[in-house]
C-alpha cells in the first residue's frame, strides 16, 4: 500500500483518480480548498484509508505522515473557471506547483504533474507529439492557464534535473464522464446539458474545429501508469480519435435521443482549431491505450452521472 497525495483531489478529474487508487489498496491524502473541486465528489468515501486537506496550495502546506506519490491535479481547469480567477490561475500554476514539488522533495516521493494539451496552443503540428513546442498567445485570454501549466513543466523539470526529484509530466487531452459540472463551458456537459433538455446545442463557430475525447476511466489508467513508471519526461495520454465539434454534437444528439437542434454562436479567442494527441509515446513506454470509444463513453457517463445532475438540478 501506498501513501498518495492527490491535490485537486475533489475536482472532476481528481475524485475518480482518488477512487481508483483507493480500489487498488492505496491510502489517499486529498488536498482541495474547494474553489472549483466539490465535497458532492467526494462525499460517497467512506474509507479510513482516505482523508481530505482544506488547503490552498498557493500558501505552503506540509503532510505530516510518510508519501509516496504525489499526484498534482490542482488547477482551475475550463475557460470560465479560469478567466474567472485569472490571477489565482497563475498562482496555481506557479506557487502551487513550487509547494507540491516541494512536499515530494521532502518526502522523496514520486511527483506527477498534470499538465494539459494546451500546451500546445492553437498547434501547428498535427496531431500533436510530445516533441511540439507549442503555438500559444502568452498575452491572449487562454494564456493564464496555457502559460502556468507550460511554466508548472519548466518547474518540474528545473526540481527533477537540480534537486533530484523524481518526476513525471500528463499532458491531458480533453476528457469526460460523471461529476463533469454541467455549466462549467466545455463542450460535452454542455452538450449533455441541452440534449437532455431538449434546447438548441451552441456550436462556437462553424464546428469544423476538432478535438479528441478521451473517457475518464481510460485517462486515469493512463495517469497511473505514467506515475507506476520511471519515465521523466511528458506523456500524451488522450484518445487519438479525431471529431469536429459538429460530429461530437450529432453524437450527443444520437446517444441521448434528443429532439435539439444545433446553432452556432462566435468563436472565442484563441480557440483551437485543431486538437488531437499523438499517443505512439505513451503506448511504446507505457503500454497503454484508450478502451472507451465516444459514444460508449457518453452513455457511460449519462447512466453514472444521472439526467438530473447532468442537467444542473442535481447534487452536483
Amino acid at each position: 500500500m501506498a501513501t498518495c497525495v492527490v491535490t485537486g483531489g475533489a475536482g472532476f478529474l481528481g475524485s475518480h483518480l482518488c477512487d481508483e487508487l483507493l480500489a487498488r489498496g492505496h491510502r489517499v491524502i486529498c488536498v482541495d480548498n474547494l474553489e472549483t473541486g466539490s465535497l458532492a465528489n467526494i462525499e460517497h468515501i467512506r474509507k479510513p484509508e482516505f482523508v481530505h486537506l482544506n488547503v490552498d496550495i498557493t500558501d505552503p502546506y506540509f503532510v505530516e505522515e510518510p508519501v509516496d506519490v504525489v499526484y498534482h491535479l490542482a488547477s482551475p481547469a475550463s475557460p470560465i473557471d479560469y478567466l474567472r480567477l485569472p490571477l489565482h490561475t497563475l498562482k496555481v500554476g506557479s506557487y502551487g506547483t513550487h509547494h507540491t514539488l516541494g512536499l515530494a522533495k521532502l518526502h522523496r516521493a514520486r511527483f506527477l504533474l498534470a499538465s494539459t494539451s494546451e500546451v500546445y496552443g492553437d498547434p501547428q503540428v498535427h496531431p500533436q507529439p510530445e516533441s511540439y513546442w507549442g503555438h500559444v498567445n502568452p498575452i491572449g485570454p487562454r494564456g493564464v492557464y496555457d502559460e502556468a501549466k507550460r511554466y508548472a513543466e519548466a518547474l518540474t523539470m528545473a526540481y527533477h534535473r537540480q534537486q533530484g526529484v523524481d518526476t513525471s509530466i500528463v499532458r491531458i487531452f480533453n476528457s469526460y464522464g460523471s461529476r463533469m459540472r454541467p455549466h462549467d463551458g466545455r463542450a460535452i456537459p454542455t452538450f449533455l446539458r441541452q440534449a437532455l433538455q431538449d434546447r438548441p446545442l451552441t456550436v462556437f463557430g462553424d464546428g469544423s474545429q476538432t478535438r479528441s475525447f478521451c473517457y475518464v476511466s481510460d485517462l486515469i489508467r493512463g495517469i497511473i501508469a505514467l506515475a507506476e513508471s520511471d519515465y521523466h519526461y511528458p506523456v500524451n495520454i488522450g484518445n487519438p480519435d479525431e471529431y469536429t465539434l459538429m460530429e461530437l454534437a450529432n453524437a450527443v444528439i444520437e446517444v441521448t435521443g434528443s429532439k435539439s437542434e444545433v446553432v452556432h454562436e462566435a468563436l472565442p479567442t484563441d480557440d483551437p482549431k485543431v486538437r488531437q494527441p499523438d499517443t505512439s509515446l505513451a503506448k511504446q513506454v507505457l503500454g497503454w491505450e484508450p478502451e472507451v470509444g465516444l459514444r460508449e463513453g457518453l452513455r457511460r457517463t449519462i447512466d453514472e452521472a444521472g439526467v438530473e445532475t447532468l442537467v444542473g438540478t442535481g447534487a452536483h
